[in-house]
């Protein structure tokens, strides 16, 4: 390949600033969607009180797993992240395994999200006179999206940013009100309670928490994107932990104290629909116009993060077509807007035929689409988070290269073995925690343990058919 088609097969440089890539990631954690759905339903279902405890401590859990995955980042300059940093860490092989579970995983959230976004948006506009089938709102939506991923990053960027903007907005508008207002019986709450964090179910708990930080990874994935990737993605990847964890947490403390402590989650529990819960509370003490504005952007918080995880899924197909694990037609940018504009509009098929199907069955956008599927991605996200940990420690083995034990040893160690030993509880107990019964408990978790060892065999195939690309898998 010649100098002109190397440059011209590259995704666009220099094209994202840390609020860029810091708004591509936090939009995929949808803070409105969290707000509204994570929060009452780990209340209600998990751990009660103990919700701000959990955020709390899944913030330092982040925290920790990031100091030794940006180690690898300062080191790996890829836009395929999990993927390439398994592939460095620990050889092809298994960089191929996490990339099977990648494309998953990000298809399944997207995926599931379209359902989630289509039941929300009948049930919003329908109220407003507009009433159509959930489904016609979801490929409205698989439309929109696949134009802006089709296009140039940085238009992703400035639609995301205002949406998320408007979220953080309205959601602080409502907490500044409940504070202002003391709460139903004032602000104390023990939020540092053992007592409060056990109480209930903490892994269920811990599953819808765990929910509002996927996509914190997603930092590296626009890597080869980023203005001074060196500075830009450590800061991006901080500022959307602390971001996201401030956030929630104080979301989730005024949540409560809204209603009161002994009132909280008997009020949640007595709704038809929990995530009606945030709006309530909205109504109570910000006024009813503010709860109505709330539900559009609810809707508008969806499409944010079906479109960051287009992104994401659109560039782990094209650096899997670059490097040899997909077909070489799948691993192009395109000539004007140096988008992975291939992966793009593949993702938007594949879309459209999973929706398509549960519109034709007559199944349910949230109870199905949503439930089912998207759980498949956290806990596919979760696995790929316990084996980058571990992947960190085995690529500075032999040389540290300037960075520190803590960065290279003792963080990673300790983030992989809480993501493994939680990956592993879910997994085995996946059809409580989820909702879903008989055969369907065991067949949706396998799909994540199916897709690494389709990954593996593609990546077995590159070895055997190209040895020197198989061993530059994940490179720079």
């Amino acid at each position: 390949m010649s100098a002109i088609d190397t440059q011209s097969n590259q995704l666009r440089k220099n094209a994202l600033g840390v609020g860029a890539v810091t708004f591509l990631v936090i939009s995929a954690a949808a803070p409105l969607t969290g707000a509204a759905a994570a929060i009452p339903l780990g209340m209600l279902l998990g751990n009660g009180l103990g919700m701000p405890l959990t955020f709390i401590l899944l913030t330092i859990l982040m925290l920790v797993f990031a100091v030794g995955y940006l180690a690898m980042a300062r080191n790996i300059n890829n836009a395929g992240a999990f993927y390439a940093f398994n592939a460095r860490g620990f050889g092809g092989g298994a960089g191929g395994a996490v990339a099977g579970i990648a494309l998953l995983s990000y298809n399944a959230m997207q995926i599931g999200l379209l359902g989630l976004f289509g039941g929300a948006a009948a049930g919003t506009f329908g109220a407003m006179g507009l009433d159509l089938p959930w489904w016609v709102w979801s490929f409205i939506a698989i439309a929109i999206v696949g134009f802006l991923g089709y296009r140039q990053v940085d238009l992703s960027a400035k639609v995301l940013g205002v949406l998320v903007i408007l979220e953080y907005l309205i959601i602080l508008w409502v907490d500044g009100a409940i504070l202002v207002a003391g709460g139903d019986s004032g602000l104390s709450m023990p939020i540092f309670s053992t007592t409060n964090l056990f109480s209930g179910s903490l892994p269920v708990g811990i599953l819808f928490a765990f929910g509002c930080w996927i996509g914190i990874e997603a930092t590296t994935i626009f890597a080869e994107e980023a203005k001074d990737p060196r500075t830009t993605i450590p800061r991006a990847t901080y500022l959307s932990i602390l971001l996201i964890g401030g956030f929630f947490l104080l979301t989730s403390w005024l949540a409560i104290v809204a209603t009161g402590v002994d009132k909280a989650v008997p009020a949640i529990g007595a709704l038809a629909d929990p995530t009606a819960y945030l709006f309530e509370v909205a109504g109570r003490y910000a006024g009813g116009t503010v709860a109505q504005i709330m539900g559009v952007l609810f809707v508008t918080s969806i499409f944010a993060a079906v479109s960051a995880f287009h992104n994401y899924i659109s560039r782990y197909t094209y650096v899997m077509g670059r490097e040899g694990l997909l077909p070489a037609s799948v691993g192009v940018t395109h000539d004007t807007h140096q988008s992975p504009h291939v992966g793009s509009v593949t993702q938007t098929i594949c879309a459209i035929i999973v929706v398509g199907l549960f519109a034709i069955l007559g199944l349910d956008p949230i109870l199905n689409l949503f439930t089912w599927i998207s759980q498949i991605g956290t806990l596919g996200i979760i696995l790929m988070m316990a084996l980058t940990s571990f992947a960190v420690v085995s690529f500075f083995n032999k040389d540290a290269k300037g960075e520190s034990a803590l960065a290279t040893k003792i963080a990673p160690i300790v983030a992989g073995v809480i993501t493994a030993v939680l990956f592993v509880y879910i997994f085995f107990n996946y059809g409580g925690l989820t909702g879903t019964s008989g055969a369907l408990g065991i067949i949706l978790p396998a799909l994540v343990l199916i897709a690494a060892a389709i990954g593996y065999m593609m990546a077995s195939r590159l070895r055997a058919s190209d040895p020197a690309k198989y061993a530059k898998m994940g490179g720079n």
